[in-house]
């Protein structure tokens, strides 16, 4: 019986210890998901402060941008012409007290799903141009979308990036929306133009031909009947009266020609007489 129960107090302070380590182990592993929690929430509670300081740091409170298109003129449609020129003016202002540099303007069009996927990529146009405290600057850009994009929607995105006085780079986008590449429609068709040109020239060539042969046609006619006249006028020798002409004076051909023993003759006749 006594060793019944020295066995059966050693295993009941077994089966305690056993319970305990569990518990604290069972303690431990909680305390430690609520740090691992607390840590990613504030790691998540970290992230958006980090992402607003990135976000800042493309741009400088120190200056404001605007754009203008020229050409076309606004941009309330929002509609560029595929094929032709596109202009814009970006102004700088300057409110800082120190000087700032514009290094370049680039501009690209964009996948409108998906802006980071370029589907055309305009030069870069390097200004270099100083700004100083206070004072605003404007420059100019223009590009030509393709024709292949007409009568889709596409992303244009358009970067201005200038630095500080102390070097630090930024990138202003002055403009970031989705636009419509419209058809071109000029209001004077040249190709139109020449087809008429040509079909002109066609019919005039062909009346002028058509009035050569027509023409040719009567002279021929014409000239016909004149031969046909001066025939018959001088085939009739039956209407002319010989009998009032002396026979003297009537020559048949080769009468002109006579011999001399004739010219003798004639010439004793008429000594005689």
């Amino acid at each position: 019986m006594k060793l019944f129960s020295i066995k059966g107090v050693l295993l009941l302070f077994f089966i305690s210890q056993c319970l305990v380590s569990r518990v604290a182990v069972c303690e431990e592993d909680e305390l430690d998901e609520e740090e691992e929690e607390g840590a990613v929430e504030e790691e998540g509670g970290e992230r958006p402060i980090e992402e607003e300081e990135a976000s800042d740091k493309t741009t400088s409170p120190d200056a404001d941008t605007i754009i203008l298109f020229t050409k076309p003129p606004g941009t309330t449609n929002l509609e560029l012409p595929a094929g032709q020129i596109t202009e814009f003016l970006v102004g700088f202002t300057n409110k800082g007290d120190q000087e700032m540099v514009l290094d370049h303007v680039e501009a690209s069009l964009r996948y409108p799903m998906d802006f980071t996927y370029h589907i055309q990529n305009f030069s870069a146009i390097a200004y270099n141009k100083v700004v100083k405290s206070k004072q605003e600057a404007t420059v100019a850009y223009s590009f030509i979308p393709a024709d292949a994009f007409a009568g889709r929607p596409i992303g244009l995105v358009i970067n201005l990036q200038y630095r500080d006085s102390f070097g630090n780079m930024f990138i202003d986008p002055v403009f970031n929306e989705t636009v419509q590449i419209v058809e071109f429609d000029e209001g004077f068709d040249t190709e139109t133009f020449f087809m008429y040109i040509t079909l002109g020239g066609t019919v005039v060539l062909l009346l002028f031909l058509g009035y050569n042969y027509l023409a040719g046609g009567s002279k021929k006619k014409a000239g016909s009947s004149r031969r046909s006249a001066v025939e018959t006028g001088t085939g009739k020798d039956d209407d002319v009266d010989y009998e009032w002409i002396p026979k003297s004076s009537l020559r048949t051909p080769g009468s002109g020609k006579t011999s001399p023993r004739q010219r003798k003759n004639r010439g004793a006749g008429s000594d005689t007489d």
